[in-house]
């Protein structure tokens, strides 16, 4: 049986795409979370309103970690310049592709420049998981908690953040909300994973069919009693 592919890149709104072909940029992105993660489309975007504080020249194409974090450090002294508000987190998850980052990115980056509000902005998992993408998968096909980690957790993100408590401290938080979301599971399908009722929610049962049964033996009673 096939199951739908993590999509490699998500809707953006079509005015933003719009947008973006106005803008004649170098190539059009085709993979947004691959096409933005190098910061040089959003250094050509920017240049289109700032020409005097971007230089074409000064950024690289290139994809590896360190193009990316020359790149994207032009810009945040850019940003940081010009008081313009991009939080940090949007930022990190391009650089390191995560679900829905480059999306959100572009949407604000539209907004700030525009002045404009997006209608339909598009909503994103908190920490950009993958999550949303589990949730549509049939219980059988979503991810071990190996998985989990492998998709949550890139690779360069390891290389930029080599601190191994800072490292732990992800792999916990992934492995916790795995955790939580078999949890979950246990409790929407319970006869999938042989869950039986604990002591405590049997009595919780006998009680409520106990209250039930009661006005039922008060009629009974007062009907001998008549």
């Amino acid at each position: 049986m096939a199951y739908s592919q993590s999509p490699k890149k998500a809707g953006i709104p079509r005015e933003v795409l719009k947008w973006l072909q106005s803008l004649d940029l170098s190539f059009f992105p085709k993979n947004v979370r691959r096409d933005f993660s190098n910061g040089y489309l959003v250094a050509e975007i920017f240049s289109c309103y700032f020409p005097e504080d971007f230089h074409m020249h000064s950024f690289d194409k290139g994809t590896s970690l360190g193009t990316k974090q020359s790149n994207w450090s032009q810009i945040e002294k850019f940003i940081v310049k010009q008081n313009i508000s991009l939080m940090k987190e949007i930022i990190d998850g391009t650089i390191h592709c995560k679900p829905g980052a480059a999306e959100l990115l572009v949407q604000e980056i539209y907004s700030i420049l525009t002045n404009r509000r997006i209608q339909t902005i598009q909503k994103v998992e908190q920490g950009f998981t993958d999550k949303a993408y589990q949730d549509q998968l049939p219980m059988v096909a979503r991810s071990t908690a190996s998985v989990a980690i492998k998709s949550n957790l890139r690779l360069s993100e390891v290389i930029a953040e080599p601190n191994i408590f800072t490292n732990q401290c992800k792999v916990l938080a992934i492995i916790h909300r795995h955790i939580e979301q078999r949890k979950e599971e246990r409790t929407q399908d319970p006869k999938r994973f042989n869950v039986k009722p604990t002591l405590g929610e049997q009595a919780v049962r006998l009680y409520l069919v106990a209250h039930k049964s009661e006005p039922n033996l008060l009629m009974n009673t007062s009907q001998a009693a008549c």
